[in-house]
């Protein structure tokens, strides 16, 4: 199956979505290039940046499931590669 590279980018306003957000990462890490986090305290978030390789079902099927949890965003940008 064909893939894409994609990028992710996570924002979660609540901490105890985090684990819920690592869980799901986690299942699809064997798509995932890697992966950064940065806690921004002085806002109270978490941003997560994951770059995937992927079929593109795949990666929205992710998107799609960490975007339905409570307190985070999500948006997906697709290389033409």
């Amino acid at each position: 199956m064909e893939t894409r590279v994609a990028v992710m980018s996570i924002i979660v306003e609540n901490n105890n979505a985090a684990e819920a957000v690592n869980a799901l990462l986690h299942d699809y890490a064997d798509h995932i290039i890697g992966r950064m986090g940065i806690p921004y305290r002085a806002k109270g978030i978490n941003i997560i940046s994951v770059a995937l390789d992927a079929p593109q079902d795949v990666t929205s099927a992710l998107a799609g499931k960490i975007g339905r949890l409570n307190s985070v965003s999500v948006k997906t940008a697709y290389s033409e590669v």
